[in-house]
């Protein structure tokens, strides 16, 4: 088996059914010459381009998320909503932003899961909240910055 080189370029894997900042991950990495690889089912129909690969999954519930796990790598960064899928990837040592370019931690993501465990059981008692608020262009322009900022300092680390 080869090992990994110390230093290989990241790959941005994009967890991208329901992912709203697809364009944004596109045009960042191909600005910063990183590789994009975007994981949906095949009842989302997104398209390749310059620098962005695409690999469609079945249908099932968590088939991208098991696709994504088995493919990241250490120093890997993962676009997605999905805490569950956050945990695996920061036990993988992979960089992990949402859709609105909070960065899943060490330090924060016990939390979301509690929360969101906590809010699930509430749902099963009957009672909804309202759920996320719709990504406005401002919270666009935050994930891309967030972007920006996360690639900017792994290629200062990898230039030491």
């Amino acid at each position: 088996m080869q090992s990994e080189p110390l230093h290989r370029i990241p790959t941005i894997v994009v967890d991208g059914d329901a992912c709203p900042v697809k364009a944004e991950i596109a045009e960042t990495a191909r600005s910063f010459g990183v590789p994009v690889l975007m994981v949906s089912s095949f009842d989302h129909r997104i398209q390749a381009e310059d620098g962005v690969r695409v690999v469609q999954v079945d249908r099932s519930d968590q088939s991208a998320d098991l696709y994504i796990v088995n493919h990241v790598h250490a120093g890997d960064i993962v676009i997605t909503q999905d805490y569950g899928l956050a945990t695996i990837a920061l036990a993988k040592q992979c960089r992990i932003l949402s859709f609105r370019g909070m960065e899943f931690h060490a330090d924060n993501i016990e939390f979301l899961l509690a929360r969101r465990h906590a809010q699930a059981k509430a749902r099963r008692q009957g009672k909804y909240g309202k759920g996320p608020k719709p990504l406005t262009s401002d919270d666009k322009k935050n994930f891309q910055a967030e972007l920006v900022k996360l690639l900017t300092n792994l290629q200062e680390f990898h230039s030491q």
